[in-house]
């Protein structure tokens, strides 16, 4: 069953980047300690050809999990969403009602989150909790710490 994940042009451009990094030099790093490990002689003894082998499994997991990512991803047509609404891609400034601290998050797809440049997923509490919200709107927001009520004070794209 595929999870079909929406991206931006960049966060779409940053999977393929890593993919590409991942088949080329991570495979070809991986051949070169598998055959450092095999020229080390007696290959049932072995215990870095052993290791090395494992961490081709993993690399190989990885890469495979990775195809599917990108398999799966779309493109989000910024076009055809309502800027009046908080929406994947919206700049959302809200006010959290309790201490009247504004914030400023960018609602992204899951995988480009990024809490340091003010990047939140769609699936993450405040993100779900913001979807939909129009200016002026209060969204009460359950997260770990207990409920929070955020005012929407600005959309834009």
């Amino acid at each position: 069953m595929s999870n079909i994940s929406y991206y931006t042009a960049e966060g779409l451009a940053k999977l393929k980047e890593e993919l590409a990094e991942l088949r080329t030099k991570g495979r070809a790093e991986v051949a070169r300690q598998l055959a450092e490990a095999r020229d080390k002689g007696d290959l049932s003894e072995n215990a870095e050809y052993d290791a090395a082998k494992d961490a081709q499994g993993h690399l190989e997991l990885k890469i495979a999990k990775l195809e599917e990512v990108v398999g799966n991803a779309r493109l989000i047509d910024e076009s055809n969403l309502d800027a009046s609404k908080a929406l994947i891609l919206s700049k959302v400034k809200i006010k959290n009602l309790k201490n009247n601290m504004v914030l400023d998050y960018t609602l992204v797809a899951e995988e480009e989150a990024d809490l340091a440049a003010g990047k939140i997923s769609v699936k993450s509490p405040i993100g779900k909790g913001l979807l939909g919200k129009s200016v002026g709107d209060i969204a009460e927001i359950t997260v770990p710490a207990g409920k929070l009520q955020f005012e929407v004070l600005d959309i834009s794209r």
